[in-house]
């Protein structure tokens, strides 16, 4: 390069960096324009094959290194990134659904899951038709000559509903239907979907993957390479990048994803166990606990439950004076999302929410992090007497 001018050496270098180099992490490889060797090399690549590189958006090293480890953990053969959990569920939702087409959710869906489902009815000609989360086998009387696809997430992750995977796969197959399983409240660690007959897994990596609550993120996980093609059409159409930045980040959460989903499920249960003592709260919602809904499936088929739960009040205690406990709370953030070392609080209105709700208190979800039990335990307590008292 040294008979150009100063202008192009600024663009084009001859230095090449020497081989060799190893550390833990994996490279942020950035890329939007991705060089082929030759021409020949540019006409054979096929975006589809991850053995080689055609353009940033469908994927650099570090974008491929992330899928390869989020399959592993899930037990699957093909992951594809979405740019969020949402977005992953729409990347299901387009790759295998038509105008003409059903597909069952539970009533226990993921509240954006839900309103994507009624985008789809009155915009796509999709109908979106719901289910009690206990159905199980009983889910083969719903499913239509033009059903082709159930979305089940377990557990629910407001109502926290167990359902019965097998049963439910099981009807699905013989009638030559896909199951989709949001399996985000477990983070792959607690619970095999596929090992349990669902055909696809998404997971929010927004949650306990990344770790820091600062993170955007989605994947599809699958077994089977036709279905992990359709998947791959419908994740180019619709443009789904990530950036490999934010890769990195997630990447950098998984070595302690394990450590931190078992202190946060230890941490959980001494909180909810707690509650379940107190005058104010009805019921604790945990599915580790027996009167959980769904309580026997959860034991049969998981092996961890992370820091997730609700609680529903006593029906004597009106919405703002839940309202006020939330507010009181000092330890805990009012926002959605969970999975980070803050601990995180969450009212809902559960009538606006589900076709039918039997508990008339409110219920309330809590995220508990990594402070100290003894600490969140103080602050919940304080909370409740500002609740009753103020």
């Amino acid at each position: 390069m040294a008979d150009t001018t100063l202008q192009t050496r600024l663009i084009h270098s001859s230095y090449t960096a020497p081989g060799g180099f190893a550390a833990f992490p994996t490279a942020i490889h950035h890329a939007s324009t991705v060089l082929f060797k030759d021409v020949a090399a540019m006409r054979s690549g096929d975006w589809k094959d991850k053995s080689a590189y055609t353009y940033g958006l469908h994927g650099t090293p570090t974008t491929f290194t992330l899928e390869a480890r989020l399959a592993e953990i899930e037990g699957g053969a093909h992951c594809l990134l979405a740019p969020s959990g949402l977005a992953a569920i729409a990347m299901v939702d387009f790759a295998f659904l038509k105008t003409g087409d059903d597909v069952l959710l539970p009533e226990n869906v993921y509240n954006p899951n839900r309103e994507l489902g009624r985008w789809l009815s009155s915009d796509f000609g999709i109908t979106a038709r719901y289910y009690d989360p206990l159905v199980g086998a009983g889910i083969a009387a719903l499913i239509q000559p033009n059903t082709k696809l159930i979305w089940t997430e377990s557990p629910g992750s407001v109502s926290m509903e167990v359902p019965d995977l097998p049963a439910i796969c099981a009807a699905a197959h013989a009638r030559g239907v896909l199951v989709a399983l949001d399996n985000t409240w477990s983070a792959g660690l607690a619970l095999r979907g596929f090992d349990l007959g669902v055909d696809i897994i998404m997971q929010a990596l927004t949650k306990y993957q990344s770790g820091g609550s600062d993170v955007l993120m989605g994947a599809v996980i699958t077994r089977d390479v036709a279905l992990n093609d359709l998947l791959a059409m419908a994740h180019m159409r619709l443009g789904l990048g990530v950036s490999p930045d934010d890769a990195f980040l997630v990447m950098r959460g998984l070595p302690s994803m394990q450590l931190r989903f078992d202190a946060h499920d230890a941490a959980a249960r001494q909180v909810a166990a707690w509650l379940q003592g107190r005058p104010e709260i009805a019921r604790v919602l945990h599915p580790a606990f027996e009167d959980c809904p769904g309580h026997a499936e959860w034991k049969r088929d998981f092996t961890g439950a992370g820091g997730l739960f609700s609680v529903v009040f006593d029906a004597r205690y009106t919405e703002q004076q839940t309202d006020r406990f939330v507010d009181a709370l000092r330890l805990f953030g009012i926002g959605y999302s969970w999975g980070g070392a803050n601990s995180l609080v969450m009212p809902y209105r559960m009538p606006a929410m589900r076709r039918t709700w039997d508990d008339a208190g409110t219920l309330v979800r809590l995220n508990i992090g990594l402070e100290s039990v003894e600490d969140l335990l103080a602050d919940i307590a304080q909370a409740l007497g500002q609740m009753v008292h103020s």
